[in-house]
Formats: C-alpha cells, structure tokens, sequence
C-alpha cells in the first residue's frame, strides 16, 4: 500500500468543521436526509487538497458516515490513506460471521464496501436494502433456508439480520460455485445460474472469466470486488495476497443449467 499519509492537524481539522458546506452536510445527514446530505458533502469537497479531504475523511469517519469518508479519501491525489478508503466498520457484526461461515473476511469487507459503502440504511433502485444489499426475496429465501420463522422485510433494516442472511448466502453461493469467490461475486450480483452460465468449456484464468461477463455492472463489480478484497487482505493481516492468486482459475461448466431458476436471485439485478 503507498505510505500512509500523516493525520490531519487540528488547524485542518476545523476547517473542515468550519466549513459551511460540511456544516450543511452533517445537519442534513442528522435529519435523515441521506441525498441532500450526499449532494451538499460532494459539493464541498471539489477542487480540495488533500490535506482538506484527508481531514474531511477522517471528520466523517468519526460521525459514522462511512460512505463520505471513503468519498473524500478516495479523491486524494498525492497523499493516501488507505485505512480510510477501505474502512472495515462494524467489526463486531462482520468478522464473527465472517468466522463462523468459513469466509474470507477480506472478501466480505470487500464485498460489503461495493454494494452498500457501510450506509446501513441504503436501499437500490431494484429493492435490495441494508448493508449487503439484499433483496427481500433473496432474504426470505435464506430464512426459509435456515428455519427462521416470521419473516419480514424489515429483518433486511437490522445490521445484525443483513450481515447474518448476506454471509449465510455468501456461504451457499461458495459452496454451489466450486468454492470460487470470482464466481460467488458474478452470483451475489447476478445470480447463481447466470454465474454457471457464463463458465467456458475449457478452464479460465479467473481475470479472463471477470473480463466476459456480458453483463457491464456485473463485470466491473466482480472486478471491484476482487481488488477491494486484496486491499483489506494488506490491511487486516498486513500481507497483499497475490490478485491472480485469488482470482484462481474457473473450472469449466458441465451443461448443468439447474440454477438458472434459483430461487436466491442475486442483489443486484433480480430484473434484469
């Protein structure tokens, strides 16, 4: 990772208190009004130095508001700070279920930060909601799956609920995939069956495999969250694992279509 930037001074963290844009943007994220909120924080954050969004970053990573955090820190040019573009917020939640599913907790993090940036609330164009983004008919399925009774859609709202039904698909997805996370990434975006379906009839180098989905967003999210799985891998364990190394080789298909119909449609485009 390039050399972490120093921290802001106290000078430069009350400019950014101070500034009227971010004063704006705080008030509005405080009254729930998540969209004026993001449009006013994006709009004090054009043409700033570094130094001004490394503080803005770290002042928005102390209120909780993840997704601004990794904004101003991802448009830094010169100095970085890579535990600030790559938050791992909630611990607690992610890691034991992380554990607890046998999952790579880079990869979860990884995941997590392309569909939702860490806003528990967040909620698509298509319905997926919560902090993995899934889809109500995604989270009753996995309900049914484990023997939960009385579901309903406001289970998806819990950070608890969302981490625990998003890990135990991830899980399902690995296991129904080879144990390929290129493939469990194309079928938590598009769905199992599409993920078989796109397989070639010979073995694939996982990056060739993320090059020919035919779908745009599925294939730059499976390379999103590829990459942002190698980042949190440097961060939490303090090694970067090889990408080829993780992106592995895809094993061919066997002409078996049985998923196309699954039930557990993935986060992303369940209408497509």
């Amino acid at each position: 990772l390039p050399k972490k930037a120093r921290g802001p001074s106290d000078d430069e963290a009350t400019l950014v208190r101070t500034t009227p844009g971010v004063q704006r943007a705080v008030a509005l994220f405080r009254l729930d009004m998540r969209t004026e909120g993001t449009r006013e924080w994006n709009w004090s954050m054009r043409n700033r130095d570094d130094r001004f969004l490394l503080a803005a970053a770290a002042y928005a990573q102390e209120l909780g508001i993840y997704d601004r955090a990794i904004n101003a820190a991802d448009r830094t040019r010169s100095e970085h700070d890579y535990s600030l573009r790559y938050l791992a917020p909630y611990r607690e939640r992610i890691e034991p279920n992380a554990r607890s599913r046998d999952l790579d907790t880079a990869w979860v993090y990884g995941l997590m930060r392309q569909e939702s940036r860490f806003v528990t609330a967040a909620r698509s164009g298509v319905g997926a909601q919560g902090l993995m983004q899934i889809m109500p008919s995604t989270g009753q399925w996995i309900a049914g799956k484990l023997g939960m009774k009385g579901y309903n859609i406001g289970w998806l709202r819990d950070p608890d609920t969302n981490v625990m039904l998003g890990t135990t698909y991830m899980r399902m997805v690995l296991e129904g995939l080879d144990n390929h996370p290129v493939l469990a990434s194309a079928a938590y975006n598009a769905g199992p069956g599409r993920a078989r379906k796109w397989r070639d009839s010979k073995p694939l180098e996982g990056a060739i495999y993320a090059e020919t989905i035919p779908f745009n967003e599925t294939r730059d999210y499976v390379k999103k969250v590829m990459a942002n799985s190698i980042v949190y891998a440097a961060l939490l364990d303090g090694r970067a694992p090889s990408l080829k190394a993780r992106l592995g080789t895809v094993l061919p298909g066997n002409g078996d279509a049985s998923g196309l119909g699954s039930p557990a449609p993935g986060a992303g485009l369940e209408n497509e």
